[in-house]
């Protein structure tokens, strides 16, 4: 049974920086992972990503911003990190951590590619 539960989330001005966290069961080093967000009126976009191997991929508008990391990846219990800094208005939104039980070489990023969530943090970004 996979669970996932963020936390982190909260208000910050233009330039900030805020750390997410996804506190994560029954998910092991045969899943890839990554970090959505969705703001009001608009789809829910992915925004960084580790497949299997621990490789990361980003969506460009986060490229050089945002860093995804995990720590205890082997084991059934682990948390997966969103370091988001130089924040913009444009990064307010609901942000979801996900995870799909993937292949080797994998790299999904969009959203009917991921099978588990949890229920989201709210980041808002101010000027």
């Amino acid at each position: 049974q996979v669970r996932l539960v963020e936390s982190g989330g909260g208000s910050v001005q233009v330039g900030g920086s805020l750390t997410l966290f996804c506190q994560g069961s029954g998910v092991t080093f045969l899943y890839c992972v990554g970090w959505f967000r969705q703001a009001p009126g608009k789809e829910r976009e992915g925004v960084a990503f580790i497949s299997r191997g621990d490789n990361e991929y980003y969506d460009d508008s986060v490229k050089g911003r945002f860093t995804i990391s995990q720590s205890n990846a082997d084991n059934v219990e682990n948390m997966l990190y969103l370091q988001m800094n130089s924040l913009k208005p444009e990064d307010t939104a609901m942000y979801y951590c996900a995870a799909v039980s993937c292949a080797w070489g994998a790299r999904p990023r969009e959203r009917e590619e991921f099978n588990f969530w949890g229920q989201g943090t709210q980041v808002t970004v101010s000027s």
